[in-house]
């Protein structure tokens, strides 16, 4: 699977909130977009996975037609600790928070559930814990691999993990991990420096990107399908 965005732009109500992106990433490929601090990084994540359709510019996909190619991304992309969409709840338990996740993997999601999972991840002692309080590299790794064993997922989309801790390292190895194997993995970055960053990252509002970085062997090649249209961020979820 491929996905490109070519000059996606996103307005709001009171103005632009993403200038015209282009990026291209395929499974198995890593790549880093940073951007400013706000909706507008967000918006873009949101548009490669299907959930805003782009003002102007489109996003394509493989294996799939013009007509339910947004479905095909939605079924397909994950969105992972979005703020305001896929971020949860401060408040509640970690074991809250595993037992949802489960529950949209649609696996088991019971006490018993999420108990086994949180012992295979080693998680168990932290099963009452408010989820404000877990480490910043463990809340993205939790998220983000059950974000991975959701059914049909094929691409994950960080975003800004770097918005809990000014390490890279973490997140980054996270994320080339899954690209490993097999995955598509986009990083959203705004709040850690550029120069920080491990690899020359793709910058919102660039139309000349970087090439992702190829973690896995390349699939075969497959036909592609075109999305665009009218703003519409009512109900995105991820």
């Amino acid at each position: 699977m491929q996905v490109r965005a070519d000059k996606v732009s996103v307005e709001g109500p009171h103005g632009t909130l993403l200038p015209p992106t282009s990026l291209t990433v395929a499974e198995g490929e890593l790549a880093v977009l940073h951007g400013d601090p706000g909706v507008g990084i967000t918006a873009f994540g949101l548009a490669l996975a299907g959930r805003v359709k782009p003002t102007t510019g489109t996003v394509t996909v493989d294996h799939a037609t013009s007509a339910d190619s947004a479905a095909k991304l939605r079924d397909a992309v994950a969105v992972v600790d979005s703020p305001d969409v896929s971020e949860p709840d401060d408040a509640l338990p970690l074991r809250v928070v595993v037992g949802e996740e489960l529950a949209l993997a649609h696996r088991p999601a019971g006490k018993d559930a999420v108990l086994r999972w949180l012992t295979e991840h080693d998680l168990a002692g932290q099963a009452g814990v408010r989820f404000e309080n877990l480490a910043p590299e463990v809340r993205t790794r939790l998220l983000t691999n059950l974000a991975a064993e959701r059914r049909g997922v094929r691409m994950l989309v960080l975003d800004r993990p770097d918005r809990h801790t000014s390490e890279v390292e973490g997140w980054w190895m996270l994320a080339r991990e899954h690209a490993e194997r097999g995955l598509a993995v986009v990083v959203l970055t705004a709040t850690v420096p550029v120069g920080a960053l491990p690899s020359t990252p793709a910058l919102a509002g660039a139309d000349q990107q970087p090439p992702p970085q190829r973690c896995a062997p390349p699939e075969e090649p497959g036909a592609t399908a075109i999305i665009t249209g009218e703003h519409d961020t009512t109900g995105a979820e991820a």
